[in-house]
């Protein structure tokens, strides 16, 4: 039996119920987590709640820079995109997350950690896949998988009977969607968003405006790379977490990186998400360009081909996996050579490269590209031999066509004969 828990706390609902349910029903004490991961969150208030709830301390964690810079940065590397579309914006927050759990229950000496998380989603293997990965004998307590509080109006009657304090907002009735945010992207799921064919409100949208509403005169922005990550926006250096957060605005300004999306739980079923990550979408866009200049096109396409499967291990929760590691070792290494600028204009919802420049690692050779003379950099002679080796295989199989075409043809003809 667990004797201290540590909580994963959000400050609403779920999780305000779930400290007070732990302690009636395991006996234990519970000190609740909230990580800052670049949301907007009263911190002082949702520590005031998490002790209202009866736990024994509450702790807030910033955790941005590490955040943008230790698990942003290198999935961003990947290009890394959940069936073709999704950035991965909750998968990534919690593996972080269950680190600090983790780390926080050896300090407190916490023996079982807990998530709000309910039964049927990814998070709950998220966060279980990450604390096993980093403390194999932990004890996880997953309330929603146990207690029978299954309806919002069960979870007001239990906060009511065990004087938990609730929003008064809360009280009006169920919120239209549940939203999670972070620094990289807002995301809006559940209530009225269930039916897929669902066209959401713009007022829901909190981090962009709608692209036809967006400014009629475009903007240009440079970014500056150093081994695939961006350490400049128009020629001023910012640390991860700005470098996001100014993208953010500009993206959210011009209508980028809006997506509604039905994808493949891992747990089995189709949920329907929409996501608001502008400056995320800018950063793969100014990434894809400076590696198309910088890297090897058989390094680049080994890249692509490894990308989904990179983004299934992060979007399953096995971030702390030694295949994702592996993959990550390849990703890391290709980025030497991911130097320079690139320019991009953004305008209403979309992106355009209108330049991009790498002075030390460009395999772009002028010399050799150009339509005019180019003194004899490259020669063309040498193409014909090339095409008629990639044709050998082509021509070898055409031939056996003909061959086998070829025999056929009497053994027809006779047949026709005999009928006539």
């Amino acid at each position: 039996m667990a004797q201290r828990v540590v909580l994963a706390y959000s400050g609403g609902l779920d999780t305000s119920v779930a400290v007070r349910w732990m302690i009636e029903n395991y006996g234990v004490e519970v000190v609740t987590v909230a990580c800052n991961l670049g949301q907007e969150g009263d911190w002082e208030g949702l520590q005031a709640k998490a002790f209202a709830a009866g736990a024994i301390e509450a702790i807030v964690v910033d955790c941005q820079e590490e955040f943008a810079d230790e698990f942003l940065a290198p999935s961003l590397k990947a290009n890394a995109l959940y069936e073709g579309e999704y950035l991965l914006g909750t998968s990534i927050a919690r593996p972080l997350i269950a680190k600090r759990l983790v780390e926080i229950a050896r300090k407190t000496k916490a023996d079982a950690i807990s998530h709000g998380a309910t039964g049927k989603g990814n998070d709950q293997v998220r966060f279980e896949l990450g604390a096993y990965a980093l403390m194999p004998n932990v004890k996880i307590i997953a309330p929603w998988r146990e207690w029978d509080l299954l309806s919002r109006e069960k979870l007001m009657r239990y906060a009511d009977q065990h004087g938990i304090p609730v929003d008064g907002a809360k009280r009006k009735g169920p919120p239209p969607y549940s939203m999670d945010a972070n620094l990289l992207h807002i995301s809006y799921e559940g209530g009225i968003l269930e039916d897929p064919n669902y066209a959401p409100d713009d007022s829901m949208w909190r981090l962009t405006v709608s692209p036809e509403k967006a400014p009629n005169k475009p903007q240009v922005i440079e970014l500056t790379y150093k081994h695939g990550d961006v350490v400049a926006i128009d020629g001023v250096r910012m640390s991860p977490a700005k470098v996001l957060t100014h993208l953010n605005t500009l993206g959210g300004k011009h209508g980028i990186g809006r997506l509604d999306k039905v994808e493949n739980r891992y747990v089995g079923m189709k949920s329907r998400g929409c996501y608001e990550t502008p400056g995320g979408t800018i950063l793969l866009s100014g990434h894809r360009a400076i590696e198309s200049i910088t890297l090897d096109r058989e390094v680049l396409s080994l890249k692509e081909d490894l990308m989904p499967r990179y983004a299934r291990l992060v979007y399953n929760g096995y971030w702390f996996s030694p295949e994702r590691e592996l993959l990550q070792g390849l990703i890391d290494a290709s980025q030497a050579t991911a130097n320079g600028k690139v320019r991009l204009k953004l305008y209403k919802g979309t992106i355009m490269c209108v330049g991009r420049e790498s002075k030390t690692d460009s395999l772009f050779d002028t010399r050799i590209a150009t339509f005019d003379d180019d003194g004899g950099a490259y020669n063309q002679a040498d193409a014909g031999g090339f095409i008629k080796l990639n044709a050998l295989r082509l021509r070898i199989a055409a031939n056996l066509k003909n061959e086998r075409a070829a025999k056929a043809t009497p053994a027809r003809k006779a047949t026709s004969k005999k009928k006539a």
